[in-house]
């Protein structure tokens, strides 16, 4: 099972339109996260009509529209494994014990809000993942997105992909 995660699209503010090889990823995704900071629906009703499977959070810069249709954190097990999917963890420090403490369930936990991508496991085993931003790099050097494949209920090729910039 191939996952693509993005978080922080922040579109049409910080670009016009998702990056080409972030769309040419869709069609190779069986799972599609996005974890929040949409902005506009268009870009969700993109993704839900080219995703397979959509799992998605809206984030703090999204307005009512988004968070009707939205839920502020998602969850699905996929081949065993039990994912989470939420906008903001809060600070860098202590991340991984209070992400354990909030998530105690889960075995990934998707999130976003700091466009820094991040890929770390906390000591209870829970794998926190951050794809950064494929639209908006803020102090980072790339826009970027995460690829992984889930094999057998383990989460493998976990990938960051670094966007020309623009």
């Amino acid at each position: 099972m191939r996952l693509l995660l993005m978080s922080d699209t922040h579109l049409p503010k910080r670009a016009k339109r998702l990056p080409e090889p972030l769309l040419a990823e869709l069609p190779r995704a069986d799972v599609v996260f996005h974890a929040g900071d949409w902005v506009d629906t268009a870009t969700l009703d993109l993704l839900e009509s080219r995703s397979r499977r959509l799992v998605a959070v809206y984030g703090n810069n999204d307005g009512p529209e988004l968070r009707a249709r939205l839920p502020e954190v998602a969850y699905a097990e996929l081949d065993g494994l039990r994912f989470g999917v939420v906008h903001e963890t809060g600070p860098a420090q202590g991340r991984e014990a209070r992400c354990a403490a909030r998530f105690p369930g889960l075995d990934v936990l998707v999130f976003g809000h700091s466009h820094i991508p991040w890929d770390t496991t906390a000591p209870t085993g829970l794998r926190l993942l951050n794809p950064g931003s494929p639209t908006d790099r803020r102090r980072q050097p790339h826009c970027t997105y995460l690829t992984a494949a889930l094999t057998d209920g383990t989460l493998t090729e976990v990938t960051l992909h670094r966007l020309p910039q623009r």
